[in-house]
């Protein structure tokens, strides 16, 4: 929703913003500020406690409590007369968010979208929540208020005190990692880490034991880096069954592509609706790289049909990418992408009862009002034998029911975008792009992926400074951590997929900015904001691996590539004692820390560095990557370059292969099958 379209009404500061989470805010009859100086110089001024907001334009409870509490003219007379207000944008401001959320938790209560939090006019917490019914809210609001007013107040100040030290306590020392190295990498341990993490897992539905399910696709890309480097058919078959289950579920929209943020229940049926960029591009770089390993045809289906949801419903003219759909339209969650019986049948005329026996379409539905989540249950081949159809056939008639279908649906209302780009959101589709390149080798693929990096250059970069969003030709926000180490990671994905050193070199400029900024040379981790951002009550470091993976295990990651790639033993040697900081962690818990477990598999199997040089580098480039070759390095051109790995090499004219381990090189050769057998031979750990 725009600033502009309830033009009837009074607007709040919020209409000068670009977020269009805080623009749906725009009318309400509360007086929010933006997270900023000017209200927290009011708090202070007044005396007045905050009470922050945060949320997201895809978040449902966020919408709900809108409706009914934040457009209440009641409502808001009571948070305008006693509190300075103001909301937020997780997404704009995850320092903000990931603060109070702990915050929050540090309470003992659930955190969740939306938060609130209740603050000192020094912005320290001392109560909050998520969704609060209307007479709840202003039931809390007054009774805090009249407690702060009164004789209380010392007794909340105190409280806000206790947890604010709690909040400037290092995630290190917090969770028991500061100041204990782990030792060398070994196979013993690895075993241990896998095993823990083994007994997570759902072994019926796929995914871990729990629900609702989140796809998690850090936990799955670590399952098939240990089966690169054990051979585990164990470890496979936990991935294959969580990708298949996944595929075929509602979790992903099996007529237009694309991946919704989780399921509510543990059978990947129902799912939240809403579509998250961030998720997408990595289930993108996850089921990419599980073709490679599998060569599995729902995989490359599911790659193919996302990238063109992606470029149809997410992408810029400029070549940038958009952050969400929501889950509802006209005030329901889902009504875009379900289907009653009915609905089926007048789009797909004769051909319905087969696509309702494919997608477990009945009359009484699956969902709300008699509507069907369409989702599979039978791999195509065997549903083609029981239909009495060859597998070419069904596979005709599936992309003649999406064109129908899709058809159709674009006539109904759409689910709200969110159209604000976000810089390392961005980074996790182009690091997606990348992936599925590599894979398949279509050509549009990194067309795609090139157009966003150039985006990402032109407007979210200022030296070697990024910023975190972009709207409307705007690019504002200090860029965060997570910002720069996506960035780096999709940019050093994209040198080894086309051997452009540009990116290679810009991906060197961005890591010297955040270790010049970010880096804390007590702990040796990596800050999430950095030094010339605007300061909260606490600093916070970003470990643990969610939804999304922890900004130092990506950093982590970076180093060890970039070092390998330059020959830089500093960056190695840290990436090395950055995972050796958390290491007891990554093997006690790997459930929470899955992109520290893949760094331990790349520090136990390096792999090897691999350089090709001549005037047939692309071809050869191209069969190579074609392969999951996770933790070796790949550089190339026409010629000898300053690059360490190319020095000194492709004089004799005909395009050549090297393969080199610690420094030591195999005899050159000239195919890719014989690269493959010596990049095959056994390897001792790290």
């Amino acid at each position: 929703m725009s600033a502009s379209a309830h033009p009837d009404r009074p607007t709040n500061r919020l209409a000068d913003e670009t977020s269009p989470y805080l623009l749906q805010h725009a009318y309400n009859p509360v007086d929010w500020y933006p997270w900023g100086p000017a209200a927290l110089a009011r708090a202070q001024a007044e005396q007045k406690p905050i009470l922050v907001s945060i949320g997201y334009a895809a978040c449902h409870w966020c919408h709900v409590m809108e409706r009914e509490s934040f457009e209440n003219e009641q409502v808001a007379r009571v948070m305008n007369e006693h509190f300075v207000c103001i909301k937020v944008d997780r997404e704009e401001r995850p320092d903000v968010d990931q603060l109070y959320m702990d915050a929050v938790q540090a309470m003992g209560i659930q955190g969740g979208w939306p938060l609130n939090v209740l603050l000192t006019p020094a912005a320290k917490p001392f109560y909050g929540g998520t969704y609060f019914p209307p007479g709840n809210w202003v039931k809390l609001l007054e009774s805090v208020a009249q407690a702060y007013a009164g004789e209380h107040r010392a007794e909340l100040e105190g409280s806000a005190e206790r947890f604010a030290q709690v909040l400037q306590t290092s995630e290190l020392a917090k969770y028991g990692a500061s100041g204990t190295l782990g030792g060398a990498v070994n196979d013993e341990d690895f075993k241990l880490l896998v095993y823990n993490l083994s007994q997570r897992f759902d072994r019926e539905r796929g995914g871990t034991n729990r629900a609702p399910k989140f796809p998690m696709p850090s936990i799955w890309r670590f399952l098939l880096r240990t089966y690169h480097i054990t051979g585990s058919a164990q470890v496979l078959r936990q991935a294959n069954l969580t990708l298949r289950e996944m595929a075929w579920g509602g979790l992903y929209d099996q007529v237009g592509g694309g991946w919704a943020r989780y399921s509510v229940d543990g059978e990947w049926l129902v799912p939240h609706f809403e579509k998250m960029l961030y998720d997408n591009g990595q289930l993108l770089s996850l089921y990419s790289e599980a073709y490679q390993v599998t060569q599995e045809p729902l995989y490359r289906e599911v790659v193919y049909q996302t990238v063109a949801w992606v470029r149809r419903e997410l992408t810029n003219p400029e070549g940038g990418f958009h952050s969400s759909l929501d889950a509802d339209s006209e005030g329901e969650e889902g009504k875009f992408y379900v289907w009653t019986r009915e609905e089926l049948q007048q789009a797909l005329g004769d051909e319905e009862p087969l696509a309702a026996a494919y997608y477990n379409c009945t009359g009484v539905g699956n969902w709300e009002h008699g509507r069907n989540i369409l989702h599979r249950t039978l791999p195509d081949f065997d549903f083609a034998q029981q239909h009495d159809l060859t597998p070419e056939v069904l596979a005709e008639l599936v992309r003649g029911w999406h064109k129908k279908l899709l058809a159709v649906r674009a006539h109904r209302v759409r689910p709200g975008l969110d159209d604000k780009v976000l810089t390392g959101w961005n980074a996790l589709m182009l690091s997606g792009l990348v992936a599925a390149y590599r894979a398949f080798g279509d050509a549009e693929f990194l067309q795609l992926a090139l157009r966003n990096a150039e985006f990402l250059q032109q407007n979210l970069r200022n030296g070697t400074r990024l910023y975190r969003t972009w709207k409307n030709g705007r690019a504002t926000i200090s860029g965060f951590l997570e910002d720069y180490a996506l960035v780096i990671e999709a940019y050093l994905a994209l040198y080894e997929a086309t051997f452009d050193e540009t990116w290679l070199r810009e991906a060197e400029a961005l890591t010297g900015y955040v270790l010049d900024n970010f880096f804390d040379s007590t702990e040796q981790q990596f800050f999430y904001t950095d030094a010339s951002a605007e300061p909260l009550i606490a600093r916070k470091k970003e470990l643990f691996d969610n939804v999304i993976p922890a900004s130092n295990s990506v950093m982590a990651h970076n180093l060890l590539r970039l070092g390998r790639l330059l020959d830089n033993d500093e960056y190695q040697q840290l990436a090395a004692t950055m995972l050796q900081q958390v290491q007891a962690l990554v093997i006690q818990e790997p459930q929470h820390l899955t992109n520290w477990a893949s760094l331990y598999a790349a520090l136990l199997r390096p792999g090897a560095e691999v350089a090709i040089v001549g005037k047939d580098f692309e071809t050869l480039r191209r069969q190579l990557s074609q392969h999951f070759l996770p933790t070796d390095v790949l550089a190339g051109g026409p010629r000898a370059s300053e690059l360490p790995l190319l020095q000194h090499r492709g004089e004799a004219g005909r395009t050549t292969i090297y393969v080199c381990r610690h420094r030591a090189c195999q005899l050159p050769v000239h195919s890719v099958p014989e690269a493959l057998q010596q990049l095959a031979l056994p390897e001792a750990p790290g």
